[in-house]
């Protein structure tokens, strides 16, 4: 997975797309989320990394977490590598 080169990501989870004009915010987990995946962590690691700095069940992790990427991809700010 690849985060879209050109977004625009501050410190406190503000995501700004200067191609389409769409912005999102973030919260700490998400921010946490994208922030990994632009590391090249994959995402089963990810999870695991999750599951270790936060208190959240692994079933409700599972179903939250691939909403949520999900949502990155239709917002095409998650693209699979190339």
């Amino acid at each position: 997975m690849k985060i879209k080169s050109n977004l625009a990501i501050s410190e406190s989870g503000f995501v700004f797309d200067p191609e389409t004009g769409d912005s999102f915010t973030l919260n700490f987990t998400g921010k946490d989320i994208l922030n990994q995946i632009n590391q090249g962590i994959s995402l089963n690691d990810i999870q695991k990394n999750i599951l270790e700095k936060y208190d959240v069940e692994s079933d409700s992790l599972e179903m939250n977490f691939y909403d949520f990427i999900s949502m990155l991809k239709h917002f095409n700010i998650l693209h699979e590598n190339e």
